[in-house]
């Protein structure tokens, strides 16, 4: 059954972020062209290092399957618009459970590896956030790991009760996995209704470029 729920899980996140991704390139006003390479880079970028770090081979790269699942999710999406105008929420949604599914992803695949837990949740972050990071830089936009929401803050504190619960709990493995990523959404969800944010080390009023 492990198998197939972690099968499941990847669907879920590939689809989750190339939704996150085309919503994101409507906003800017891409092309169509433009909005299946956002959800392409948004999809696969996190995985991508991953599997570098990894010194592994790139999981798109053999798997035509999650090159078409973006491809067709992208092109519902643009269709979809037609009816939902308010990317804004739609955008948080799909980008939250994404970064919750890709989270799980990455700390399994550290794991699997024979890598300290720590370095799993490491690979769990990048592989939940970097997708993230390279939309957004190509969207000309400040990286949302980067701004004041709590973005990797949610992926760490994820990996690390996953690994809490999968060594202490006594639960399925699918179980562990469907806490943390709802665990991840909900510290997502509050920490932008709630305006929680990182202590800043400089005044607002200070906000010069250096």
């Amino acid at each position: 059954m492990f198998p197939n729920f972690a099968f499941i899980i990847e669907i879920l996140g590939t689809i989750s972020f190339a939704m996150s991704g085309s919503f994101a390139a409507m906003q800017k006003r891409f092309d169509p062209f433009g909005v299946i390479i956002i959800a392409f880079v948004t999809s696969v970028g996190g995985g991508t290092v991953r599997d570098l770090l990894l010194d592994v081979p790139v999981f798109w790269m053999h798997d035509l399957l999650s090159i078409s699942l973006i491809f067709f999710t992208a092109v519902f999406t643009m269709i979809f618009k037609l009816i939902e105008k308010n990317f804004q929420v739609t955008l948080f949604i799909f980008d939250s459970f994404g970064l919750g599914l890709f989270t799980i992803i990455g700390v399994q695949k550290g794991l699997n590896a024979d890598l300290h837990p720590v370095i799993g949740v490491v690979l769990g972050t990048i592989t939940g956030c970097f997708g993230g990071i390279i939309r957004d830089t190509l969207l000309n936009k400040i990286p949302l790991i980067f701004r004041k929401e709590i973005y990797a803050t949610a992926a760490i504190f994820g990996g690390i009760s996953y690994i809490l619960l999968r060594k202490f709990s006594g639960l399925s493995e699918e179980i562990n996995q469907t806490i943390t990523i709802l665990f991840i959404v909900i510290i997502r969800t509050l920490a932008v209704k709630y305006h929680w944010q990182i202590p800043k080390f400089y005044s607002s009023s200070n906000n010069t470029e250096m």
